[in-house]
Parts: structure tokens; sequence; C-alpha cells
């Protein structure tokens, strides 16, 4: 499974709960990735460093690059042991990182992220994390940056778990019954972008363009209701054999035809 978890690259998604929680699994992918060579940055907010570290070997701890968040985030105690910048500054660094090969990042947690920074910074410094490769214009399996996200999905609306459920590549939902722990796994097949651009009337059964006759044509033709200047001098200027109209009327017997009263029939 965590081969699988691992094989799409970019965002990785963990939600988990209080019931069940999703730092075990964090762990074993941070295991799974120093053991395939990768080099791991972890961001870590909510535990020690040396409690994190716990259960590692010390050939996967020499790969670790552990970035304390935990310590001291806000630099309160002015030792110079907090990383500059706080967490935003540090998840920039991270989007700066020119180490070759592939690397995994892991965030533990985004929660915690979630109630230092806004949530769209947030959103927007993890599309820049999880896109690294195709930013350096390789997309090759050995170059993929994997971004592993540890959520505590109840201390959150829907609003900020529909984001960041929108950026994650691999979505795993940790649940279980009867004491049995499981995961749903949702993986989104990554989306391609057009490298070139066709043109949408290549392949149409009609026409849609005319040719230099047709144009010629169709400029020439004057149409019904177009007001030509040969309908205005025909109006303006009648021919000789054009004779002038009379009405003949012829009264019927019940007209009451009065010159002086023609309204007299109306009762007015």
């Amino acid at each position: 499974m965590l081969e699988s978890l691992l094989a799409l690259g970019g965002l990785v998604l963990l939600r988990d709960s209080v019931e069940w929680e999703g730092r075990s699994l964090l762990k074993a992918l941070i295991k799974k990735s120093a053991l395939c060579g990768e080099q791991v940055h972890i961001l870590g907010c909510e535990v020690s460093e040396e409690e994190f570290r716990e259960g590692f070997d010390s050939n996967i701890n020499s790969r670790l690059v552990y970035h304390d968040l935990f310590r001291d985030p806000l630099n309160w105690s002015k030792t110079g042991e907090a990383l500059p910048g706080g967490p935003l500054e540090a998840l920039r660094a991270l989007c700066r990182r020119t180490d070759p090969g592939p690397v995994t990042i892991a965030l533990d947690s985004l929660s915690w992220l979630l109630l230092h920074l806004p949530c769209t910074t947030l959103c927007q410094t993890l599309h820049a994390l999880s896109h690294q490769d195709s930013c350096h214009g390789d997309s090759s399996p050995g170059e993929q940056v994997h971004v592993l996200g540890l959520l505590h999905e109840e201390l959150h609306g829907p609003g900020p778990l529909g984001a960041l459920s929108s950026l994650a590549q691999t979505e795993v939902t940790l649940s279980g019954v009867m004491g049995q722990a499981s995961a749903h796994i949702l993986y989104r097949r990554p989306q391609q972008r057009p490298t070139h651009q066709t043109d949408p009337t290549t392949h149409l059964t009609f026409n849609l363009h005319l040719s230099k006759k047709e144009r010629e044509a169709k400029d020439s033709l004057t149409l019904p209701f177009q007001f030509s200047s040969e309908k205005q001098q025909a109006l303006l200027r009648p021919g000789l054999s054009q004779a002038t109209s009379h009405i003949f009327y012829e009264p019927d017997a019940y007209d009451d035809l009065d010159q002086e009263d023609p309204d007299d029939d109306l009762d007015v």
C-alpha cells in the first residue's frame, strides 16, 4: 500500500481523527521514502524532534532533515534556534530547495499550519511545493516531489477541508470498526496540460470561410431592405410613362353624405 501512495507524487493528504491517529502512517511513508534513497524534509510542529525520530534507525535518521517549529515556533526565546520568518518562511524555503533528485516533504501537521496561516496562503504554498517538478520542466519519476500532509479533520470546517482535498493527488481517510483500523484511499489522476493548440474548425463537414469569388459576389449583392441609390433616383424622378392616379367613388344608397356635417351619422 505504501508504494501506491507514493506512486503519483504531488500532495498525499492523510486525514485522521482523535480515535484513529495518522502520525504512524506518516512515519511509515517517511521510512519508505528514505529507504528508496530519497532525501526527506520534515516540518515538525506538534511533537519534538526527539519524539518524532523515535522508531527510526540511524540509517533512516541520517536521511531526515528536520525543521523544528515545535520548540519555539514564534522565536519568543530569542535563542537563534527558531526558524527565521516562522512557519510561512519555512515553507517558502522548502519551495526554494535546490537539492537534485527526488525528495519527500512531510508536514506534521497541516492542522497546526492552518491555525497559524490563512487557508489561502497555505493552499498556494502547498501547490508550489507539490508542483516543483513540473516547474523545473522535468516530471520524470526520478525527479518527483512527494508532499505528505497530516490533517486532523475534526478540527476544521468544510471550507478548509474541501480546499486541501482539491489540492491532493492522493487522499487517505483513516477510520475503523470494532477496533480494526481501515483506510479509504482516493486517487486523482494528474491533469494534463495541452502542449499545443489545435484549430477546432479543421475537421468540420462544412466550410466556414469564403473564397475570393464568393466574397466578391456577397459584397456586390443588394439586399431588399437596403435603400440603394437606384431606388432613391426612381422615387425622386418618376418616368414619363408613369400616369397620375385618380380615385373614383360611387356613393351607396345608404350613404348619408352631408358636406356641412360629415359626422352626422356618429351622433356626436
